[in-house]
């Protein structure tokens, strides 16, 4: 047999016996020491409670600062990326813009060129 069935066989071959717990006045007041017991039961019971409610507040404010950040993150995020997609796109622009203008130049300088040898 296990430990366990062991335990189990003689706790219930255990003759049972009931006690007896008589009840007093505390400090003179008509109150008896049970309800003493369940007052301080329920006070523990309703500051346990007030504690839970209290931490459920704050972690659902800390949510909502956790939601806002991550809300400020991303919009920042994507305005950088929209920066930084003009900056390029102002770049290449320009880039085409001075490339054109590159060309016409030459076109015009070989232009020159070649009327000069043929004036020759």
């Amino acid at each position: 047999m296990t430990s366990f069935a062991v335990v189990a066989r003689f706790i219930t071959r255990a003759p049972r016996v009931r006690a007896f717990v008589p009840t007093r006045l505390v400090h003179g007041t008509t109150s008896t020491r049970k309800d003493s017991v369940c007052d301080k039961a329920t006070e523990a019971q309703q500051k346990v409670a007030k504690k839970a409610d209290e931490g459920a507040q704050t972690i659902s404010y800390a949510a909502g600062n956790l939601k806002d950040k991550a809300k400020n993150t991303a919009e920042e995020a994507w305005d950088k990326v929209k920066d930084t997609t003009e900056k390029i796109k102002d770049t290449v622009t320009g880039k085409t813009e001075e490339t054109k203008e590159s060309i016409k130049a030459t076109a015009k300088t070989v232009e020159r060129s070649m009327n000069t040898k043929n004036l020759k």
